[in-house]
């Protein structure tokens, strides 16, 4: 991640100067808290075990902090981190970087819209092939916080807690089989019921040898279905099953050429210091889908179906 993020800075060069970079081991690059005194603001790519001690340290110095997901390995820690927030004026931003894909956001456009009518399932499928070598902290459910859906299902169950709004009950069925490197699941299917009768499924693995849908987001509404195929950068509106059209046989709502949509997310962060605003995926409502997850697993863990009442997004109860 930290050589992804480190891409973007050029396209923002007009706005930011790299000052530093740095790591948590000595012989790596220098330790980031000798240059607490030389930036105004950081970007915290660390193992997610990391992240708490980090972005306290940083928070505290008040400085603006744009932390990678997720935002720490439990919700005593996001609380902390919470709190240690409201103390300083600094911007604290998480990034879950699919909420500025363009894709993404017209997509929560058209359905608020009703453009197909009322959607009553999102399905979210990500499929990706991640193999880590043995020892490493990616692999480890203590360092990365739990399995993949922890780690990358996150952003996933965030969309549908943006688009689908307050959570009632939901499963969550998780194996390592076919990625024997992961200490916890690899691969997970989760079900959510929301308020209203409206369902939201992800599957998400790391596991995958092929893929046939790659990245898709499917919203099946009661006049149509929008498909949002991620990795071909396309919105794409279908006509519904009794063979009439929504706006034509298919339509296409959105086409990206350049999908660099990962500058949206720092060009984000810097508006939001310059206005002195809440960023959109504020730590508060970031630690929603967190929550959601942790029960998920808990009930899993129990063998019943999760209870996810009082865990919407606009709800904030510690």
């Amino acid at each position: 991640m930290a050589r992804q993020h480190g891409k973007r800075f050029d396209r923002q060069g007009d706005r930011i100067t790299l000052a530093a970079a740095v790591d948590i081991e000595p012989e790596t690059a220098a330790d980031y808290r000798s240059i607490v005194d030389e930036v105004d603001a950081v970007l915290i790519a660390l193992p997610h075990h990391l992240h708490h001690p980090s972005a306290k340290f940083f928070l505290e110095a008040d400085k603006h902090v744009l932390l990678e997901k997720l935002m720490a390995n439990s919700e005593e820690a996001c609380l902390d981190l919470i709190e240690t927030s409201k103390k300083t004026d600094a911007v604290f931003m998480i990034a879950y970087v699919m909420r500025f894909n363009p894709l993404v956001v017209r997509m929560k456009e058209l359905l608020d819209e009703k453009v197909c009518g009322d959607v009553f399932q999102v399905s979210i499928w990500t499929e990706q092939h991640t193999e880590f070598p043995v020892g490493h902290w990616h692999a480890s459910a203590e360092h990365l916080g739990g399995g993949q859906l922890m780690s990358h299902g996150c952003r996933y169950i965030d969309i549908l807690l943006w688009w689908l709004g307050r959570p009632l009950r939901g499963t969550h069925l998780g194996t390592n089989f076919g990625t024997p490197w992961m200490e916890r699941e690899g691969t997970s299917n989760v079900v959510i019921e929301f308020e209203g009768g409206r369902l939201g499924y992800h599957f998400g693995t790391w596991g995958a040898r092929g893929s046939r849908l790659g990245y898709s987001f499917h919203a099946h509404c009661t006049e149509g279905m929008i498909e949002a195929d991620i990795r071909g950068g396309r919105l794409i509106g279908h006509k519904n099953a009794r063979g009439e059209s929504v706006t034509g046989n298919q339509e296409i709502f959105l086409e990206l050429g350049n999908r660099k949509f990962t500058e949206n997310e720092l060009a984000h962060f810097l508006d939001c210091i310059d206005a002195g605003a809440k960023p959109l995926t504020d730590p508060v409502s970031s630690l929603q889908s967190l929550r959601v997850i942790w029960r998920l697993c808990e009930a899993e863990d129990n063998n019943v179906i999760a209870d996810l009442r009082g865990l919407g997004l606009d709800e904030y109860a510690p």
